[in-house]
């Protein structure tokens, strides 16, 4: 078992010590970083104390301490999980031959693709909740908001070192750049679009975090299976903190529906204009908040057809999730079947499985989504409401892929273009629904003992304190 060094300056379990240059390396790179979590981190709590959690070991048993913290202040840090002894590569073209400790010649180029895009997604997501601690619903919300931001900046550092470690001057370049490029900026925006998308309200943080963090958990389960034995077992630790971020967006959404479909049955109303008259989000504006980000985040996984996650696959950089499942783990043989639209009808093309592995990625990505979307259902039901929440066709609101930006229906049916535009405000958050959204989230709730109206309190706070903790101390 590795264990962690915390009195180090970058608390590590990767005996940075031992590699002075190295160290200082990142011990120069730690103020850059600082100074950009300073100016694009959460904006005006800087200096307050958030309970947070902090790593203090890999181990299931002591991974995670908590306590009151500035964020400045945060213990970000370097873990690996511990490495599996005589792990052997378990998939693709070298499959039985050792995992690699160094990054092979042939596939460095690959690889550094594969860090800096992954790596690019951790400052970008804390860009674009910055300012949402303004709104809060609470301070268990609050807390939790933060606590997201902290792990995806230590996610940040995990890249970082990844890149500084294994790939020299290119390396140090892509590591300050991570810290250059900002999300939505219209000269250096982020690499993924669905990172320069504005989230600016709570109801679009709860959905990204579903959503887009899910595609988070399936990219790092990709990369857990990589031949690349340290980026294997630095994304298996960060799926343990990607878990919670997660857990916050289908929580989060979930409370919001509670609350509707309560305010539904106790007032007898169903009708949007009602609903937002009594102060809550009527369903049919979370349907399409869902259908912006499930499409977004459906766009991460790539193109239906690629010869790059051919490549990945074959040369054991990425596997697919949970390699373990399959029985043929060179998926040289067999297809995958994807739909394509073609001289104004869909055709059914057959692709060989390895060109079709981001499709493979994305069914599962779907089917998890399903869970979730299908307790939020649960909870709608056991008020007596009938309003279902549904994910849309895959194909709908596409800019990636063998369908991307055809006029294309939440059903998955093309349609003419200047139908989607009239129905765009159908599916797609209107700015109506902007301004509705942002009007009840004009002032934040900081006391710990009330919830803003428009979400239902969490079943149970967080390490068996309770919902009304007060989990951020402001400073005065």
């Amino acid at each position: 078992m590795s264990n962690v060094i915390n009195s180090e300056r970058i608390p590590n379990n990767v005996g940075l010590s031992e590699d002075k240059r190295l160290q200082r390396a990142l011990e120069e790179w730690q103020p850059n970083y600082l100074k950009w979590w300073n100016e694009m981190g959460p904006e005006g709590f800087q200096r307050d104390q958030i309970f947070l959690r902090t790593a203090i070991s890999v181990d299931s048993d002591g991974w995670a301490n908590f306590g009151h913290v500035k964020m400045p202040d945060y213990r970000w840090g370097i873990f690996l999980a511990d490495a599996v002894k005589d792990r052997t590569i378990g998939f693709g073209d070298n499959m039985g031959q050792p995992v690699w400790q160094q990054v092979p010649g042939e596939h460095r180029n690959s690889l550094r693709r594969l860090i800096v895009t992954q790596g690019d997604t951790e400052p970008a997501s804390v860009e674009q909740q910055r300012l949402l601690g303004h709104s809060c619903p609470s301070l268990y919300d609050l807390r939790n908001l933060f606590q997201v931001n902290v792990e995806e900046g230590r996610h940040l550092w995990a890249m970082v070192y990844l890149l500084h470690s294994h790939f020299g001057r290119d390396g140090r370049e892509e590591a300050e750049a991570l810290l250059e490029r900002r999300s939505g900026d219209v000269d250096k925006p982020r690499i993924l679009g669905a990172f320069n998308e504005p989230c600016t309200d709570w109801l679009s943080f709860f959905m990204f975090t579903f959503f887009t963090d899910r595609d988070g958990k399936f990219q790092l389960l990709a990369l857990a299976e990589s031949a690349f034995d340290p980026l294997s077992r630095t994304t298996r630790f960060m799926l343990t903190e990607e878990a919670h971020h997660m857990f916050v967006g289908e929580t989060g959404i979930l409370r919001m529906c509670d609350r509707t479909a309560q305010v539904m049955k106790e007032s007898g109303k169903d009708h949007p204009d009602d609903l937002r008259k009594l102060g809550v989000i009527d369903f049919g504006t979370m349907q399409r908040y869902l259908n912006l980000w499930y499409s977004l985040s459906l766009d991460l996984f790539g193109s239906e057809v690629s010869s790059n996650a051919a490549s990945f696959f074959a040369n054991g950089l990425k596997g697919r999730a949970k390699e373990d499942q399959y029985e043929d783990h060179r998926a040289l043989e067999g297809f995958y079947t994807i739909d394509r639209f073609n001289e104004g009808r869909w055709s059914k093309d057959d692709i060989p499985l390895r060109n079709a592995l981001n499709e493979v990625l994305r069914d599962a990505y779907v089917e998890d989504c399903q869970r979730g979307v299908d307790k939020w259902n649960r909870t709608i039901a056991a008020h007596g409401v009938s309003v279902v929440l549904k994910l849309p066709s895959r194909k709908f609101h596409r800019h990636v892929g063998a369908n991307a930006n055809l006029p294309i229906d939440v059903a998955g049916n093309v349609i003419a273009t200047g139908s989607f535009s009239a129905k765009r405000d159908e599916w797609l958050p209107s700015e109506s629904d902007k301004a509705f959204v942002q009007s009840l989230m004009t002032a934040p709730v900081f006391d710990p003992k009330q919830m803003a109206n428009w979400i239902s309190p969490p079943k149970q706070g967080i390490k068996g304190r309770p919902v009304d903790f007060e989990y951020v101390r402001r400073d005065a």
